[in-house]
């Protein structure tokens, strides 16, 4: 059975901790290792995990059998149109398949929609095969962006929405 629990700032390691184990698998075949670690580090630096929970980001955390699987993260981004985005959502490779990113994602848009929210929107690598669990999730491609993340890296994304 997966449980979801929100994370609290002592869950900031264990979502360092996963995004370790299953960025390289995720990303590893198109972009390169300085750039994989580049983003990591940036992103998923206990400084920048705590500042975004603080900003108002929820993150929930996946688990089965009381070992954590995925995570996913979340927040308000425009609140003139009830705008909501999904920044992170991610499921340990071995764990694919078994519907904890559908769990996860079905979690998110519950709470956006208890909290008014008309939009969700996300952005997701060009390459990512992520993308067609988001079209058949309901999310329609916005619009293509290259966006950069610093040190000559750029995140090449699709930004998706979904209406709700």
């Amino acid at each position: 059975m997966i449980l979801l629990r929100k994370a609290k700032e002592a869950d900031l390691t264990v979502i360092r901790d996963l995004a370790e184990r299953i960025w390289p698998h995720t990303y590893g075949s198109y972009i390169s290792k300085a750039q994989l670690r580049y983003m990591l580090d940036m992103m998923y630096n206990q400084g920048e995990l705590l500042g975004q929970l603080q900003k108002g980001h929820t993150f929930l955390i996946a688990e089965e059998n009381k070992n954590d699987v995925g995570f996913a993260s979340f927040s308000l981004i425009d609140p003139e149109q009830d705008g909501y985005k999904l920044h992170k959502i991610y499921v340990l490779p071995e764990m694919h398949g078994k519907g904890i990113g559908k769990i996860l994602m079905n979690e998110v848009v519950a709470q956006v929609k208890r909290n008014g929210a008309k939009t969700l929107q996300l952005n997701v690598n060009r390459n990512n095969k992520a993308k067609d669990f988001y079209l058949k999730t309901g999310f329609k491609i916005k619009e293509t962006v290259d966006l950069h993340v610093g040190n000559g890296f750029y995140m090449n994304d699709y930004v998706m929405e979904l209406e709700l």
